[in-house]
């Protein structure tokens, strides 16, 4: 590899003061409307379901793949993704992503066919997974140390916000359009929203790769190990409701000792040359504890909406969105609390990610509290306090855990770091919707068909969950302050060593 050229700055400082503040800020700003446009895919789709089944004629088979074959590509591309921008540039990834996800939309809003609908979903999400960790690799690239927060704080509210919404505005869209085509509308709005980001991602987002005009090898054998490792341990759990076979579950282990693999490949890689992921990220204890904090927390969490859907729409009846409203709450609260953490995380550190975890778990509680017997008057009524509270605890997880996370990550590895910490939320939400959904479903199997009793046993699930997460937080928390007050070496320890 050359040696950098002299007016071709790779001091992280150095760079971002090339960069006016205002022009960074409207980077910023293009980079957060397209994520929430892809991760708002996530879940709005969940309420078109119903319109999709009656319009297409899709079996139970062809929706189950709607919904989760998007899930499924977007947690198969973000780590190589991440290392594409790091080494080529994220302009070119972020526009290459927005520019396939525009076209996967539309062609999924023409869908004539299940199998047509499929195979754009299964694109439109591998599209996601090229944009996201563009986003997070941009702000390490643009901002220096405690600047960041408030863009990751930003950040954060645009994965609260597009997690909760997805439900009303689909159902907006969905009855704005009609019940027979308004599900086409929850696709083609993202056209005219892609093709303006594409050409504001153009214009603002900084070509140069952030280690000067590099052109490392992406690691093909890396790329390709991973990628199996990731679809062995997400197809199960993706597949659980269709695929019935007790041996799907033998793809869990074998993506493990896939994985393992892919680590031991890396770490050789390393050794001459720039790997997919470095391994050594896993030597921050920032990292490692934030991401399984991620990990955890997002299987309880987007576990939440899907259970508090089915309950809702088809336990109760409500509209799609009447469904969508009422999850509202705990969108607003998070997505005030995001604001507020990314502000204030740089002063409290990881004990706000506990605050906030723990005030989720109380929020959680008292929604399945309020729920208590078969519930009196309007569900959404009585929810909308205990689910404002989860929302703003919420807020004070997401954004303030991924700051932490990414804090010591270089950035000429910041895409690929925030691939692999989105990975492990796309896995963490995948296993989370498996466990806590066989608890709904065997719950309202054992109950007689009785939709609340099921939805509070499941939520019951998704809290305890969270508190796995909240524990793994006060772990972190008690190792720095034992860290603080470890007594320094001396020069005396270090002659006798």
């Amino acid at each position: 590899m050359s040696a950098a050229r002299p007016d071709r700055p790779t001091d992280e400082g150095e760079r971002a003061d090339r960069i006016d503040d205002r022009r960074r800020w409207q980077a910023l700003g293009v980079g957060l409307v397209a994520s929430f446009m892809t991760l708002l895919d996530v879940s709005i789709v969940n309420v078109a379901v119903p319109s999709i089944d009656r319009a297409l004629g899709a079996s139970p088979s062809d929706l189950q793949w709607v919904l989760s074959g998007y899930a499924l590509t977007f947690g198969l591309v973000l780590v190589p993704a991440g290392r594409f921008g790091d080494a080529r540039g994220r302009r070119n990834a972020f526009v290459l992503g927005i520019a396939l996800f525009t076209l996967t939309s539309a062609l999924a809003g023409l869908a004539r066919s299940p199998e047509w609908l499929i195979a754009a979903r299964l694109l439109q999400g591998a599209a996601a997974g090229i944009v996201n960790p563009q986003v997070s690799g941009l702000i390490q690239q643009l901002f220096r140390g405690p600047e960041r927060a408030r863009p990751f704080g930003l950040l954060g509210t645009t994965i609260g916000i597009s997690t909760a919404i997805g439900p009303l505005l689909g159902g907006l869209l969905i009855q704005a359009g009609g019940e027979q085509h308004g599900w086409r509308w929850v696709f083609f709005v993202n056209v005219p929203v892609g093709i303006v980001a594409m050409a504001l991602g153009w214009r603002l987002l900084p070509a140069t790769p952030t280690g000067g005009r590099r052109r490392d090898r992406l690691d093909p054998v890396g790329v390709l190990l991973l990628g199996v490792g990731v679809v062995l341990l997400l197809l199960p759990l993706v597949q659980r409701e269709q695929w019935h076979s007790p041996w799907k579950w033998a793809l869990v282990p074998a993506g493990l000792a896939v994985l393992a693999g892919f680590g031991l490949w890396e770490r050789r890689y390393a050794r001459t040359r720039t790997p997919l992921f470095d391994l050594r990220l896993f030597g921050f204890r920032s990292y490692t504890l934030g991401s399984l904090i991620a990990l955890v927390y997002f299987g309880g969490f987007t576990a939440i909406f899907f259970i508090f859907t089915l309950y809702l729409q088809n336990g109760l009846g409500y509209s799609a969105l009447l469904a969508g409203l009422a999850i509202t709450p705990f969108a607003l609260g998070s997505a005030a609390a995001s604001a507020l953490g990314g502000r204030i995380v740089n002063r409290y550190g990881r004990p706000l990610v506990a605050v906030g975890l723990l005030v989720v778990v109380l929020g959680l509680g008292a929604v399945v509290f309020v729920l208590r017997g078969d519930p009196h008057g309007s569900v959404p009524l009585v929810t909308a306090v205990p689910l404002l509270v989860a929302g703003v605890g919420s807020g004070l997880v997401i954004a303030p855990n991924q700051t932490l996370t990414l804090s010591q990550v270089p950035v000429a590895q910041a895409g690929s770091g925030a691939g692999m910490l989105q990975t492990g939320q796309r896995i963490g939400s995948a296993a989370g919707i498996a466990a806590v959904g066989s608890v709904f479903f065997s719950s309202l199997a054992d109950t007689d068909g009785n939709w609340s009793a099921a939805f509070r046993h499941s939520l019951l699930l998704a809290t305890g969950i969270v508190a796995l997460a909240l524990v793994a937080a006060l772990v972190d928390i008690g190792r720095s302050r034992r860290d603080r007050q470890a007594p320094a070496p001396t020069a005396d320890d270090g002659a006798r060593r």
